[in-house]
């Protein structure tokens, strides 16, 4: 049910790195959270379970809502900051495709770009429609392919520095990948069993200070994070000046970065 490999190279690559996250990629993830609540169609008393909450973005607004909030994720660290977000006892520490939960206990489930860190997304996904009642909603958002100007810059900076990679990226198990389109991710929760499965483009822009965005990859995380890391110290300094060459056109006038970014949001219903 779970890819051993890519699932433990998930946890490795996000642990204890909350405050770096919520500095940097935090700021990326948050800006579908409203919608995501929507497609859901989360409500003041519903139960909603957020699976992969990272540091409590869409929990604490679901909270705001009037919703009661179970807040789940792998990390240790994250679940510690989004504590301070949320009334007490909100969180818990679990990880897809397993959740700790009966079958038909929330309203609503949605994942914010949780799925991208599963070895096996369409058993995160069923686990999620598991945990759901009849009638409720399954919503998640992933990052598409190609990847939007916030991720892709990433690659072009090391390509600018020169850069070498890790001989092997940790992938997917072919078995378990799947198109990162709107019909892919359609495709993905009607395999779970969901109905109504509608998908949809959510398009920003990223406004964020330079020296935040770069405070992600140089504490670890990502993909970009783990590249960072096999650079010989030396380079460092390299890819930091290939970052300010390769994002300063996208520079505003108060010194911030401007980066378009886009998701795919996707959502269903519970038979």
């Amino acid at each position: 049910m779970k890819s051993p490999e890519f699932d433990g190279h998930e946890r490795a690559r996000w642990s204890g790195r909350a405050v770096a996250y919520d500095r940097s990629f935090a700021r990326l993830c948050a800006h579908p959270a409203e919608a995501l609540l929507d497609a859901a169609g989360v409500d003041k008393g519903h139960r909603l379970l957020d699976v992969g909450t990272g540091t409590g973005t869409v929990a604490a607004l679901a909270w705001a809502r009037g919703v009661s909030v179970t807040a789940v994720d792998a990390e240790p660290s994250m679940l510690d900051l989004a504590a301070t977000r949320l009334p007490h006892g909100a969180t818990v520490l679990a990880t897809l495709p397993v959740l700790p939960f009966p079958a038909r206990s929330f309203d609503a489930a949605v994942g914010n770009f949780v799925i991208n860190h599963v070895g096996n997304p369409a058993a995160g996904v069923s686990e999620m429609a598991r945990v759901t009642r009849p009638g409720g909603r399954v919503a998640v958002t992933v990052w598409p392919s190609p990847a939007p100007t916030a991720q892709r810059l990433w690659g072009d900076v090391f390509d600018a520095a020169g850069a070498e990679r890790p001989a092997a990226l940790p992938r997917l198990e072919a078995a378990n990948d799947f198109p990162r389109t709107g019909s892919g991710l359609s495709a993905l929760l009607e395999g779970a069993g969901l109905t109504g499965v509608t998908c949809e483009v959510v398009s920003w822009t990223l406004r964020i200070d330079p020296d935040d965005w770069w405070a992600g990859p140089a504490a670890g995380l990502s993909t970009a994070g783990l590249i960072l890391e096999h650079q010989p110290p030396s380079v460092v300094p390299e890819v930091r000046a290939a970052f300010d060459e390769v994002t300063a056109p996208y520079r505003t006038d108060d010194g911030r970065l401007a980066l378009p970014a886009s998701a795919l949001l996707a959502s269903g219903s519970r038979h």
